[in-house]
């Protein structure tokens, strides 16, 4: 195949399972945080973000786009998204030093990071929802994080979460128009 055929092939995808998979965690994460202790949210945030691919592709399955399916054609655009994935998962390597010196930034990085991988996303399948799936996700994440000192995990989750909800409405009707 050209790689206009493979692009051709991945916009066809639904792109839904991730955002969906999103958006059930942060909800989660938001509901519990005034719960728990400051410490039990670290690694609730660690956790319930680290398991977004995991529920993610278990999704996948519920929404017919099938991660890791055998019959699957794997296009160099499926291997771009991954990429990008595992890029927004290397920037941890500058967050983890920093939460180590200061827990309440946790929220606002592991909030920005793991939105970065929209931005190949968009590119990829020539729609504007990854772009503002980043920029809106980054901007209002800032924006809680300093609106909000006394409950940055809830408004961080709620923002991520209002992103998410927006995305998945711009998703669904790209993918009418398909």
């Amino acid at each position: 195949m050209t790689l206009e055929q493979e692009r051709t092939l991945f916009k066809q995808n639904k792109f839904l399972a991730m955002p969906l998979a999103g958006t059930i965690v942060w909800a989660l994460i938001g509901i519990t945080s005034p719960f728990v202790s400051e410490y039990v949210n670290t690694w609730i945030l660690y956790i319930g973000t680290g398991a977004i691919f995991y529920l993610g592709a278990g999704l996948s399955y519920l929404t017919g786009e099938r991660f890791f399916a055998k019959d699957k054609i794997v296009t160099s655009f499926d291997r771009l998204f991954f990429v990008g994935l595992v890029m927004s998962l290397m920037v941890f390597g500058i967050a983890l030093p920093v939460a180590a010196i200061d827990h309440t930034t946790v929220p606002l990085s592991i909030g920005i990071l793991a939105g970065l991988m929209w931005m190949p996303l968009s590119w990829a399948i020539e729609h504007w929802v990854g772009y503002f799936h980043t920029i809106a996700r980054t901007v209002s994440v800032v924006g809680a994080w300093y609106l909000f000192p006394d409950a940055r995990v809830q408004a961080i989750s709620a923002v991520i979460v209002a992103v998410y909800l927006i995305s998945i409405v711009a998703l669904i009707k790209r993918n009418k128009n398909l």
